[in-house]
């Protein structure tokens, strides 16, 4: 799927999947609102009431450092941030754009919502999928005994039965004894 510039697609390629949360980072979120990501933390510190842990976290060092080795960023002494990045998770973002009350930020973050949407939709859609596979292996397993014991019976079948064969010419009667 093609990214374009504002759009679901954009989105959801900067949505990532932190302490079992899908989050977007503060620059990601400061870009889609058309600000500046310290207009953007500023705003969140003057309102920390309406941010609680499960809105908004900050990374830790070693995830920062982790991103940081995913992602080709400038390190530290060499310009760029010197502090761990915040995380927003759906709601968070939600209220980041009320928070910066701008036009842009109200539009974006209709966006922001759809792609976390449209990720947890997919996320379901495996979750089916594993289900229903895990039911035919499954059923492939019942069905594989029940075939293997039908190969058994006619394999039985298939042997000849060792038929008493009597014999041609001359037969003494039982009891009789050649001398």
């Amino acid at each position: 799927m093609p990214k374009r510039r504002g759009s679901v697609f954009s989105v959801e390629s900067r949505i990532l999947f932190l302490r079992r949360h899908r989050v977007i980072l503060d620059a990601d979120l400061a870009e889609l609102y058309g600000v500046a990501v310290k207009h953007l933390n500023q705003q969140i510190k003057r309102n920390q009431e309406r941010f609680p842990s499960d809105f908004m976290f900050q990374l830790t060092a070693k995830e920062h450092k982790f991103l940081r080795s995913q992602f080709v960023t400038s390190k530290k002494g060499s310009g760029g941030r010197r502090y761990p990045p915040y995380a927003f998770t759906e709601h968070g973002a939600i209220m980041a754009a009320t928070v910066l009350n701008s036009s842009r930020a109200v539009q974006m973050s209709v966006f922001v919502v759809r792609a976390f949407m449209r990720l947890r939709e997919m996320l379901a859609a495996n979750r089916s999928l594993a289900a229903k596979i895990d039911e035919l292996e499954n059923r492939l397993d019942s069905h594989d005994s029940a075939i293997q014991e039908l190969i058994e019976a006619i394999r039985e079948l298939m042997i000849p039965e060792d038929v008493p064969r009597s014999r041609i010419g001359f037969q003494l009667p039982a009891g009789k004894v050649k001398a």
